[in-house]
């Protein structure tokens, strides 16, 4: 069986334990929904946050989801002038049938920005609104592919 890269991120308001564990467990619902994804096919999970967030391990929010098998590396992201900041970033390396082309990659909130030819495939689950880019937010250089 093939295995294929999800990806994901999702921007935060604030730096505490809550918002990064709901808002990880958030994004991983909907790359786990929008991809028919069994957590039991997840070969592994790399997770990166900005350097802005700090409060709690992202990797946290997927054991309380039940993810236990599931080998994760929490990272920080580059620190890079003009880069978005309060953002958590997911990689899921899946074991799957999905050709490439069929996959769902996951852009929440206002990251859309950060990869506008992967985000269009995404799909916002119900609560969370996918809005504009803020530019007071983005500062310019986001924009750019990753």
């Amino acid at each position: 069986m093939p295995m294929r890269g999800i990806r994901g991120a999702i921007d935060l308001r604030r730096n505490s334990g809550d918002e990064i564990r709901a808002s990880t467990q958030e994004l991983l619902r909907a790359l786990v929904g929008e991809n028919g994804i069994d957590p039991k096919d997840i070969a592994a999970a790399l997770f990166t946050a900005t350097p802005d967030l700090t409060a709690d391990f992202p990797a946290h929010a997927a054991r309380d989801l039940g993810w236990t098998e599931v080998p994760m590396m929490c990272n920080q992201e580059l620190d890079v002038k003009g880069g978005m900041k309060r953002v958590i970033r997911i990689l899921l390396l899946v074991n799957t049938t999905l050709p490439q082309d069929r996959i769902r990659h996951q852009y929440l909130g206002e990251t859309s920005c950060l990869r506008p030819d992967l985000a269009r495939n995404s799909r916002t689950p119900t609560g969370r609104k996918r809005t504009r880019p803020n530019p007071s937010n983005t500062r310019g250089s986001a924009r750019k592919k990753r």
